[in-house]
């Protein structure tokens, strides 16, 4: 069979190569009123898989609010656009490479990278920050001793090669690491999560858009040759992965940071060029899918001449040269005047630029090679012709109930201990320091740095916050005093026990960590993890998550403008669980008060919370103890809305020292992590939140909406004035100072914890590095 002949009666293979089910085969015959040929059928089938045509998320994400005061450009072009002031844009958005970081992980993170950096600049934005929210198996049994060495050893082989392709690639193209997550659950052993979230930076009135206009223009397609790797990418990522990783290899793309380094310089120098009329990465689908929506966003056609593609390999046939994935490639649309300008910058930076088409009046595809047409489809076919599916829905089994006895918990706890060769020996004199050695040295909690050392986060030096000091990321734009704030979070684990109230989880976590920066959150991107839309549980837990989103997305004023939806995560031994990761931007109105979570001497200690702290959910139970028990308690957004309003104003006023939220990690994990400034500070915990719970639940547990902050003495009695107009509930918890964090029990005034902050210090940053390293 070649590629030229129409096809009546494929059988499954073929099917399941172009990525059609019979049924949409027999749609797409039905709408062509003729049979396809090979080309055609695979160009439709990488335009209708769940990557590209989003046919089971379609009907859920129309409920997302996605405009707003600021935002200049919502869902449907490469990225989002939110404006910051009258000479500032700020373009954004993530995305996944969960199968390709899979099935190769060094190339499969690095393409995702590179993915998503031309994504935004390809709107003629500079990218000045990247953020990496990952996820995977456990690399350690110690939490879970039933767990296979085998399978640890291939998470760390996965976590060391995803990490390693995602440092590759960014440090080479000079864009900082500056944020990101790093967690672990048994549901990604085989099944990791590479997410990667670019932002750049814009004048409102230089942003292109792919567009495809002006009939008799020019498609221009730039950068690197075009090779086999990444054919039939967008199917392979909507399919569940095979055990055998090997048979997917070819569907993975491999990457060249230098060669993308260029193509950036390139294509900005051009940006305001009169003759550039639209840009798009060639991203997944390549050629098919660059040209076609171009074509559907401008209502017009095109025509590609194929035997014009500049090739990396010979005797590439049209099915490949449509379909493949190579990497650092966009297609141009370009005024026919303008070719001499483009083809001159390109060949300063030694990449190529081949006219390779045009834009026509008729809305189709037309596919030419050697003279003669080989392929040819309506444009609104393959861009709008993809089946809506409402999927069967089936709720959950829910997590069983959880009973409040923590004495029982602290009896589990104090039965373990931390491996008797571990670097770091705290003495533990009771259950809460027994329980703290065990939570802050679990991977989830413990310092990430001998991850993050390997990311360069001062390049560019925009950087004034990151990770390591602040709830999100802070990030000046240059010639002005305003800056950028930007964080991940994706608590899949709250997800997990409540679909719609975990998916208000997950924007109210990145809402308060943009908050405790000093900035006001205006804006998200988001990247829906989830296993096969098949499953009716799973399509539950999806249309359930995203209600959620859009509740707390509507009532928090912070639309969505940009995202993606990755499926089948899975494969035929293992489900990831539901994983929704929001990328959270906020405006900084002056970077000199963006507030760190670190600790200074001599501040006075105060502790916010919307509620009283619960223990479902927490991560002492779902990590350390391994159980999902509870039901989880809902997030008090009109709370969170007045808090916002007191920490935005107290800020402005000077008098916030340093801010953390408290999410599942719990009270005293968020407490010590404020002493990795070095500075202790002696601590009670409130009679008024203890007269409701015990101290167990306190301090590890945690409040629907929750921080804790620090100001000077002299300021503290304007905070208390000014939490009692917004009506924000606060306790005074005591001073900070010394070299120890001692905390005491409010009712009884006993010592509950006493720990040398440095001692916590090497724990927490060893941890990590001793599970990676040793065979436990």
């Amino acid at each position: 069979m070649n590629d030229f002949e129409t096809i009546d009666n494929p059988d499954d293979t073929l099917l399941a190569r172009v990525g059609l089910t019979r049924d949409e085969f027999s749609r797409l015959c039905e709408k062509l009123q003729r049979s396809p040929n090979i080309i055609e059928m695979g160009m439709v089938g990488a335009l209708w898989s769940e990557h590209c045509g989003y046919k089971s998320s379609k009907l859920h994400l129309q409920k997302l609010p996605t405009s707003g005061e600021r935002v200049l450009q919502g869902p449907g072009e490469n990225a989002g656009v939110v404006q910051v002031n009258e000479d500032v844009a700020v373009v954004f958005k993530i995305e996944s490479h969960n199968h390709p970081s899979a099935v190769e992980p060094f190339h499969g993170s690095a393409t995702g990278i590179g993915g998503i950096i031309r994504d935004v600049f390809t709107m003629g934005a500079r990218p000045i920050a990247l953020l990496d929210p990952l996820r995977f198996g456990p690399i350690t049994n110690f939490y879970n001793p039933k767990l296979e060495k085998n399978l640890v050893q291939r998470n760390r082989y996965l976590m060391n090669g995803v990490t390693a392709g995602i440092s590759f690639y960014g440090n080479c193209v000079g864009i900082p690491t500056v944020g990101g997550e790093l967690l672990f659950h048994e549901s990604y052993s085989l099944n990791p999560l590479m997410n990667g979230l670019c932002l750049g930076i814009a004048h409102p009135k230089e942003l292109i858009f792919a567009s495809a206009r002006e009939l008799g223009s020019k498609l221009v397609l730039v950068g690197a040759k075009t090779g086999r790797d990444g054919i039939q990418g967008a199917t392979f990522a909507s399919v569940e992965l095979t055990e055998d990783v090997q048979r997917s290899r070819p569907a993975v793309q491999v990457g060249d940071p230098f060669l993308e380094k260029c193509l950036l310089e390139a294509s900005l120098r051009l940006k305001a060029h009169p003759g550039l009329i639209g840009v798009q990465d060639l991203g997944a689908a390549g050629l098919t899918s660059s040209s076609v929506e171009m074509a559907s966003r401008g209502g017009v056609g095109v025509r590609l001449y194929l035997d014009k593609v500049p090739l990396r390999t010979k005797h590439l046939s049209p099915y490949e040269i449509m379909l493949s994935e190579s990497q650092e490639r966009m297609l141009m649309v370009v005024k026919e005047e303008a070719l001499a300008d483009i083809y001159r910058e390109f060949s300063k930076w030694g990449l190529d630029a081949s006219v390779i088409g045009e834009v026509i009046e008729e809305k189709v595809v037309s596919i030419y090679i050697n003279g003669a047409e080989v392929a040819r489809l309506p444009v609104e076919l393959l861009v709008k012709g993809a089946p809506v599916l409402e999927r069967k829905q089936s709720p959950p089994t829910p997590p069983k109930e959880f009973i409040a006895d923590t004495r029982i918990i602290a009896l589990e706890l104090s039965k373990r201990k931390l491996p008797a060769n571990f670097p770091v020996s705290i003495l533990c004199r009771n259950e809460y320091e027994r329980a703290l050695s065990l939570l802050s040295a679990h991977p989830n909690c413990a310092s990430k740095r001998i991850v993050w050392e390997h990311y360069d986060r001062q390049v560019q030096i925009n950087t004034v916050l990151d990770a390591e000091t602040s709830d999100s990321a802070v990030l000046r734009i240059k010639g002005t005093k305003e800056g950028i704030a930007l964080t991940t979070d994706g608590p899949a684990h709250l997800v997990a026990m409540d679909a719609r109230l975990g998916g208000m989880h997950a924007v109210k976590e990145a809402y308060l960590n943009v908050l405790c920066s000093g900035a006001e959150p205006v804006a998200f991107t988001n990247c829906l993890n989830f296993a096969s839309p098949e499953v009716p549980e799973v399509m539950h837990s999806f249309a359930e998550c995203v209600e959620g989103m859009a509740y707390a997305s509507r009532l928090l004023n912070t639309p969505v403008v940009s995202g993606n939806v990755s499926f089948y995560n899975e494969t035929a031994s293992s489900r990831i669980i539901p994983t929704p990761v929001i990328g959270m931007l906020g405006i900084v109105n002056d970077v000199e008060q963006s507030l760190s979570f670190k600790w200074h001497e001599e501040r006075e200690a105060f502790l916010i919370t919307s509620s009283d702290f619960t223990l479902a959910g927490s991560v002492i139970l779902t990590d350390v103890l391994g159980d999902f028990m509870g039901r989880l308690v809902a997030p008090d957004l009109q709370f969170l809305l007045r808090l916002k309003d007191f920490i935005l104003q107290a800020n402005s006023k000077g008098l916030i020292s340093s801010l953390h939220d408290i999410d599942s990690s719990g009270l005293l994990h968020a407490l010590l992590e404020c002493t990795l400034s070095g500075v202790g500070a002696s601590l009670t915990l409130p009679t008024e939140l203890l007269s409701n719970q015990d101290s167990l639940t306190l301090l590890f547990g945690y409040p629907s909406v929750g921080a804790i902050g620090t100001s000077k003495a002299k300021d503290f009695p304007k905070i208390i004035k000014l939490a009692e107009k917004h009506e924000i509930r606060l306790f005074h918890l005591g001073r900070t100072g010394g070299n120890f964090l001692t905390i005491y029990d409010g009712l009884n005034k006993t010592p509950l914890i006493n720990l040398e902050v440095g001692l916590f210090a090497s724990l927490y940053n060893c941890a990590l590095v001793f599970f990676l390293t040793h065979n436990i």
